[in-house]
């Protein structure tokens, strides 16, 4: 039985992240974001070595960094509590029927900033295939919304996986990391509990929806408090990660780096918090 409870709540993330997924304009191309951004406050040569590398290895700061991501949080914060809000103000209990897509207009958003926050603290592109985003990209995304919702495994294996990438710059290591067979289990249950989460949280948002007159407020509140917290919680993460401290970059010995190996079993040992 709680197999079958564990794959409902799988199957509830992947179909809402699917469909969020199929929003026009959710995906961030890398490099043309990092250079319209990057541009407007470094030179030429700094911001073309933050796109082949990473902005940490270019010598960019996480204080500059964070300028940029918490602007990049403000403006995709205003967008989403803004359609929220107007979904939510007709009211009565006709409305619940609009909360699937209100909900995929909401984690749009969230996949929208979290590609920003991602490309500004070091990674590479989510996306590479030319059809969209494939299972490998589907990993990711799990693994970075993970951390948003405060899934202990996504947090562990993004750590793991971001000391890779960070003392191998150059080799792409950790997209092989995060598209090895081996880091499928902590996915799946990283899915799962994200979909317990999104169960209660949008059940919670159709109830405020079935109040008349106040339904925006309750909806756009939610909407502007639930964003908040998981783009918080994800900056605050990436941001203290090796792979976006300048300082790291700065005292770099490849010789001295020892070989650093992600044991996903491990991280499937320890308990996650599903409350």
């Amino acid at each position: 039985m709680a197999k079958e409870v564990q794959e409902k709540h799988v199957d509830i993330f992947y179909t809402s992240i699917k469909t969020a997924l199929n929003t026009p304009g959710v995906k961030i191309q890398r490099s043309e974001f990092l250079k319209k951004q990057l541009s407007k406050h470094f030179p030429e040569d700094v911001v073309k070595e933050a796109i082949q590398k990473n902005p940490a290895s270019a010598g960019i700061t996480k204080e500059e960094i964070e300028k940029i991501a918490v602007s990049c949080i403000k403006y995709e914060r205003m967008k989403v509590t803004s359609i929220s809000a107007a979904a939510g103000i007709p009211g009565g209990f006709a409305m619940i029927g609009t909360v699937p897509a209100d909900a995929a207009q909401y984690f749009a958003h969230v996949i929208r900033v979290m590609q920003k926050l991602v490309y500004l603290y070091g990674w590479e592109e989510l996306h590479d295939s030319e059809e969209g985003f494939d299972d490998e990209t589907m990993n990711k995304i799990t693994l970075f919304m993970g951390v948003m919702f405060g899934v202990s495994s996504a947090n562990a294996a993004i750590n793991q996986i971001a000391k890779l990438a960070a003392v191998n710059i150059e080799k792409k290591i950790a997209r092989k990391a995060l598209t090895k067979g081996a880091i499928y289990p902590v996915v799946k249950r990283v899915a799962g509990i994200i979909g317990m989460k999104m169960t209660k949280e949008i059940f919670a948002k159709g109830i405020g929806k079935t109040i008349p007159f106040v339904s925006a407020a309750i909806s756009g509140g939610m909407t502007y408090t639930t964003f908040n917290s998981m783009t918080s919680k994800l900056k605050k993460h990436l941001e203290a990660l090796p792979i976006a401290d300048k300082n790291f970059y700065d005292s770099f010995d490849e010789k001295e780096m020892e070989i650093i190996d992600v044991d996903f079993e491990e991280i499937l040992e320890n308990e996650d918090d599903v409350s």
